[in-house]
């Protein structure tokens, strides 16, 4: 059995019926939500919406009337609420949520508990940031429960994704009434990553072999701005949609609504004033899954409908 939390955000969803497909036994595990229902926020930066997931809720509804996925409230934040979910697991995928970049228990307590009910693999979904600003407060969580799953016993595989493609969905409202996108740092690039190739990747880490100690960085196939964004926006509409700047301070404000304020800096710096690094396409996609990542307007054309 493998434990999936985060189930109900962009990763959690399409994962989980990966993992079904394959043949696997699945517990997932959120907060609240059924898997198969609308997701709410999901990890620093990620809007969330039902339109990226209309097939992966089918295959999940399905899988779980195969009783191959058993639905599991639990908080990744606690690990006492995990323990019983863990017990006879082969495998464990860690998303942390918003607030626990920032606070909570000690990132010692899931791992821990992971390594004495036997479990023998952890994924955990870390950030690129972790690696490019190591001295970053925005990072500082993600750095300690990196160093927690390598120090746990069982084999770990860690995964550092970029930017996410899907934060465009924070864009969703305002390019369906006003044709118009808000965002800063306009001319800035970045590859940035469809959540799906991280679910791939994460599938074949909780799988397969060969994975264990890798930390795998991922991005999209190409750097891209968000005035290139906005443009593959309109081209997949067919109608003109408007970029507007918005200054950092603008953006700031909007931003600490939903995440820590820390976090909040970080994201900016790196959105604004990216390391040559964070602008390197890397070629772990391709080598985990044996294709290219995938571009952003392949990820538009699948959730089109949100912006319509």
């Amino acid at each position: 059995m493998i434990v999936v939390t985060g189930a109900t955000g962009n990763i959690g969803r399409t994962l989980v019926p990966l993992l079904t497909a394959a043949g696997e036994d699945v517990a997932a595990v959120s907060r609240g939500l059924r898997p198969a229902e609308p997701a709410g926020a999901e990890p620093v930066g990620v809007e969330s919406t039902g339109a990226e997931h209309a097939g992966a809720d089918e295959d999940v509804r399905r899988a779980r009337a195969a009783g191959r996925v058993r639905h599991v409230q639990a908080d990744v934040g606690d690990a006492t609420t995990l323990r019983p979910v863990l017990d006879g697991a082969d495998a464990l995928f860690v998303l942390l949520g918003g607030e626990l970049n920032s606070h909570g228990e000690s990132p010692h307590a899931l791992p821990a508990a992971a390594a004495d009910a036997g479990v023998k693999r952890i994924v955990l979904l870390s950030s690129q940031g972790s690696a490019t600003r190591p001295d970053a407060p925005s990072h500082t969580r993600l750095r300690a429960f990196e160093a927690a799953v390598r120090a746990a016993g069982p084999d770990f595989t860690i995964l550092r994704p970029g930017a996410f493609a899907s934060n465009a969905f924070a864009w969703a409202e305002s390019v369906r009434t006003r044709r118009t996108v808000h965002a800063p740092f306009g001319d800035v690039a970045l590859p940035v990553i469809d959540p799906a190739d991280i679910a791939e990747v994460a599938a074949a880490a909780l799988r397969e072999g060969g994975h264990a100690g890798r930390t795998y960085e991922l991005t999209g196939p190409e750097a891209i701005s968000p005035r290139e964004q906005v443009a593959v926006l309109s081209a997949a509409l067919g109608e003109e949609v408007a970029f507007a700047a918005l200054t950092r301070e603008e953006a700031r404000a909007r931003m600490t609504h939903f995440m820590p304020e820390e976090v909040a800096d970080g994201t900016l710096d790196i959105l604004g004033a990216p390391l040559p690094s964070e602008q390197r396409v890397s070629p772990d996609v391709r080598d985990v899954l044996g294709r290219p990542a995938r571009p952003f307007a392949q990820w538009v054309a699948r959730n089109l409908p949100a912006f319509r």
